[in-house]
């Protein structure tokens, strides 16, 4: 969807690929060849960006991703194959006067929660998006495809003014420059295909039984930090639930993935991977993983001929203010290759 432009949403994710995409799709091509008639699948999607790279390419694009907000993102820039104009929706959502609604009243300061996620104003302005989005998908207003896409961009809008220094864990103690912007809702660019197209919000160890393909890419969570605490409000904003916020955070009940956990990673994986009928496997992981390299090497060999390729790359950390960047440790993506037995 060109008119709307712009290769990403800018989100601010811990772990996007963005910056690999090139390095992802250029080591699949020379490894599983042209993936032209054949099916791709993103296990663990995120904001979608792998799976961006390979939506026009692939004659079949699987997403899946078990975060509702990830979903939604997913559900936008994959599952939207054909254009639409939604130009004056997205003016109507952002001419819309503000309110009081769940956002500003856990969120934001105004709302006395002692919260500083959003200005008050910026809090107002989600709330009466979210709200008309929802309206309008009920009085059938909105097809599915645009309802996605004008969901997708008020996420992707929101966490752009979010006052975090990244992830939604905490926020910050006064209202930084991009906080205290006006939120102006920005379209959330898809790029149409014919392809064939699959968006899914499942636990990937109960999809992977019931899929096939060719190309299997997982980007697992690395680490015991999980995607649904980092990402609570944004989850919140996709579900537009109600529940009582707990702590000083505001935080929901939240999946907890068992590749978060020393004790469960290693099980969940082999069962993955046992039960993926694609003959092509990439796994994302990096040297900072709750797996050491020689451990995932070992569990992966098991399956079939196994390989790797690396890029080292630098992350970078906002600092206490979340005003600037600084370059932190280079970090290890290693990108390992399975070409699998299946019996």
């Amino acid at each position: 969807m060109r008119q709307f432009g712009g290769q990403d949403g800018g989100m601010n994710y811990i772990g996007s690929k963005v910056r690999l995409t090139g390095f992802i799709r250029d080591t699949v091509r020379e490894t599983a060849g042209s993936l032209a008639g054949r099916t791709f699948c993103d296990l663990f999607a995120g904001t979608a960006a792998v799976a961006k790279a390979f939506k026009t390419e692939s004659g079949r694009t699987i997403a899946n991703d078990i975060e509702p907000f990830s979903y939604v993102l997913c559900r936008n820039a994959i599952g939207n194959r054909t254009s639409f104009d939604a130009a004056s929706l997205i003016n109507e959502l952002n001419a819309l006067p503000g309110e009081e609604g769940f956002v500003f009243r856990n969120y934001c300061p105004g709302g006395g929660s002692g919260r500083l996620y959003w200005s008050d104003e910026n809090g107002r302005r989600i709330d009466a998006a979210r709200h008309a989005i929802e309206d309008w998908k009920l009085s059938g207003r909105l097809t599915e495809d645009v309802y996605y896409f004008l969901l997708a961009s008020l996420i992707e809008s929101a966490d752009r003014h979010a006052n975090t220094a990244s992830v939604y864990g905490a926020f910050l103690k006064r209202l930084k420059a991009s906080a205290l912007r006006p939120i102006r809702i920005e379209p959330s660019p898809f790029e149409p295909t014919e392809n064939a197209v699959e968006v899914y919000r499942r636990d990937a160890n109960e999809l992977v039984r019931e899929i096939s393909g060719d190309v299997l890419y997982l980007d697992p969570p690395y680490n015991g930090r999980h995607y649904g605490a980092n990402y609570h409000l944004l989850n919140t904003i996709a579900l537009n639930d109600r529940f009582e916020p707990r702590g000083r955070t505001g935080l929901r009940d939240y999946y907890r993935s068992p590749y978060c956990g020393k004790r469960t990673v290693r099980e969940s994986l082999t069962d993955l991977i046992a039960n993926a009928r694609f003959r092509w496997i990439y796994l994302s992981y990096n040297n900072e993983g709750l797996l050491s390299f020689e451990e995932t090497r070992t569990l992966l060999s098991r399956f079939g001929r196994w390989d790797c390729v690396r890029r080292e790359h630098t992350r970078f950390k906002a600092d206490s203010d979340g005003n600037r960047i600084h370059k932190a440790n280079a970090t290890i993506e290693y990108l390992h290759i399975i070409e699998k037995v299946i019996l």
